[in-house]
């Protein structure tokens, strides 16, 4: 029997960049904030003096531990799907501040044509421009509903970077300039510039000086010393929700923050959500928290789940094609950041230094930015190249055809050190009928949960984007001056291998409830006070990055749930438009 709890006005599920917000809004707001964390507590000082490559980028170590919970995977509805079992095949954050505590920092707006892509796509092409069994739709809202919100989140993040020469419209400049350019990211900029492209510095959450946000709180300038993805910042440079929304909904004096809770089930009773059980992973002991209002800020995965194990919602069937929840997983994981890789004779740079989003990019071959008439896919996507900082073990690319191992590796290793870059493709994805979420008949977790089930299969689609996108790469690095270019294979099929964490769709927003779980304030269209924030509600992925669209989303939602503790009720009305074919 769980032990019930007193009574809060909001309950949020999640302490990254979608519950931390939330969190933080609410608790501002004056509301009775509790939020919940299943991993453990983390503060700054706990990443002090943990620059260790072994520890993070090879073991993973900020990673959830997949021993007591993972996913299972398949690729056709007709095979068995099987558990991911290690943490290089399956990343996901954990701990205080989430996944977001690990990233690069690299920070892109999506653009106008991704929140109305079905309709712009047929407006300008035709609908057969759009294949058979591909299910993308409009988000129920636009860029230029979404711009405020974007606006709210860089300040909040203190984001240093220059406006996208062809973005679109802002109503402020980044608050903080961008981070100064590396010899490679310059010439990767020269280069791109003078083959006619429109390069500009990645947007980046590591800062380029010190900064106050609108809620006072205080963030440091980058020092470059490379250690940003999948490490916790040791020096409050980075923006994340420890640096930020969290001490914000701390200060308040309205939010509390447990963690070591894992939320297990949300619950309801006539059409209400009432509260959550979650259970102490320290103890074992369930506990019930009753809230007037449930927010799912967790990660995609987690947020599909707790849906289908509190039976919220229709769950999406493949063979009818109906049902909302499961449907259209998305995200930027395998076949996406494929690129070309140059070696340099007589060129050398200081690979060692870098930060997370250190990089130059160019959008001319994002979003429809280019004409697709003759193009065999839809969408685009942004190039990059990026200095991170490479570290001792991860450092030794040379060229392909080159031993693993003996005394021609030896020495190409020692050469090529700091003698190559990379540049690669981060596409579009789009969502088919066949890619979705649900539960799996078979596997559990340690608590006889059952785990949640990826179905997930490569399309032409896909693989036209990525073939495209390398191309472009191979023809800047070779501008580049490179004397040898590798350009990565695109593979046949997907190998089960989700790296990279950019997860999204399965509780998708829209402005038709027969096509979508959540409106545009994120708010369930079954259920008006339970609101499910964060990745899981794109209908399909963007061309860039998506953290900054998760923070502007989450904003919304904040919104929405202050509008709903008001006024109650449904805050979107379902315009029942035809979004699918």
């Amino acid at each position: 029997m769980a032990k019930k709890l007193k009574k809060v006005d909001v309950v949020v599920v999640g302490s990254g960049w979608a519950g931390g917000v939330v969190s933080a809004e609410l608790a501002k707001a004056g509301y009775q904030v509790v939020t919940l964390e299943r991993g453990k507590k983390q503060d700054r000082q706990d990443y002090i003096g943990v620059k260790d490559e072994l520890r993070y980028t090879d073991r993973y170590e900020m990673m959830q531990n997949l021993s007591p919970e993972t996913i299972t995977s398949r690729v056709k509805l007709e095979d068995t799907a099987l558990p991911v079992r290690t943490r290089a095949e399956m990343m996901a954050g954990t701990d205080l501040g989430g996944g977001s505590v690990h990233w690069a920092g690299a920070t892109y707006r999506w653009r106008a044509i991704d929140f109305e892509l079905r309709s712009k796509t047929i407006e300008r092409y035709g609908k057969e421009k759009i294949p058979e069994g591909m299910t993308i739709q409009d988000w129920g809202i636009t860029y230029d509903e979404m711009e405020p919100y974007y606006d709210k989140w860089e300040k909040t993040a203190g984001i240093s970077g220059e406006p996208d020469p062809l973005g679109d419209k802002r109503s402020n400049d980044y608050p903080n300039p961008p981070m100064l350019a590396s010899p490679a990211v310059k010439l990767f900029k020269e280069t791109t510039e003078r083959m006619g492209y429109h390069p500009f510095q990645v947007a980046s959450g590591n800062l380029s000086q010190a900064y106050t946000n609108p809620d006072g709180e205080k963030l440091n300038a980058c020092m470059f010393c490379s250690y940003c993805t999948m490490y916790g910042c040791d020096f409050t440079a980075k923006s994340d929700p420890l640096a930020t929304v969290i001490p914000t909904a701390r200060k308040s004096g309205n939010c509390e923050i447990r963690t070591n809770s894992l939320v297990r089930r949300v619950l309801h009773k006539d059409g209400k959500a009432t509260g959550v059980m979650f259970t102490d992973t320290r103890t074992g002991i369930e506990y019930e928290q009753p809230a007037d209002v449930v927010v799912l800020g967790a990660f995609s995965f987690t947020n599909n789940r707790l849906l289908m194990l509190s039976k919220i919602g229709t769950p999406y069937d493949p063979t009818t094609r109906k049902g909302t929840i499961g449907r259209n997983f998305n995200g930027q994981f395998n076949i996406t950041f494929l690129g070309a890789r140059g070696f340099f004779e007589k060129k050398k740079f200081n690979l060692y230094m870098g930060a997370g989003a250190l990089g130059g990019t160019l959008s001319d071959f994002a979003g429809d930015n280019f004409d697709h008439s003759n193009v065999d896919f839809i969408n685009g996507g942004g190039i990059e190249l990026r200095q991170y900082g490479d570290g001792a073990i991860a450092s030794n690319h040379v060229p392909s055809g080159t031993p693993k191992w003996g005394p021609e590796f030896k020495k190409k290793s020692i050469h090529y050190a700091n003698r190559s870059l990379v540049a690669w493709y981060t596409p579009a994805v789009m969502s088919w009928w066949h890619n979705y979420v649900d539960l799996d008949p078979t596997y559990k977790d340690e608590y006889g949960d059952p785990l949640l089930r990826i179905t997930n299969r490569y399309t032409d689609h896909d693989r036209n984007m990525a073939k495209f996108g390398i191309e472009k790469c191979s023809e800047i690095m070779k501008e580049m001056g490179a004397d040898i270019v590798d350009e990565d294979e695109v593979p046949e099929e997907f190998d089960h291998i989700y790296s990279g964490g950019h997860y999204a769709g399965g509780i998708i927003m829209g402005a038709d409830p027969e096509t979508s779980a959540v409106n545009n304030y994120l708010q369930m269209w079954e259920m008006d006070n339970l609101f499910v924030v964060g990745g899981s509600a794109f209908p399909q992925f963007g061309g860039h990055h998506p953290t900054s669209t998760i923070g502007a989303l989450a904003y919304r939602a904040a919104e929405g749930v202050e509008k709903y503790l008001k006024e109650g009720g449904q805050l979107a009305e379902a315009k029942q438009e035809t979004l699918n074919a």
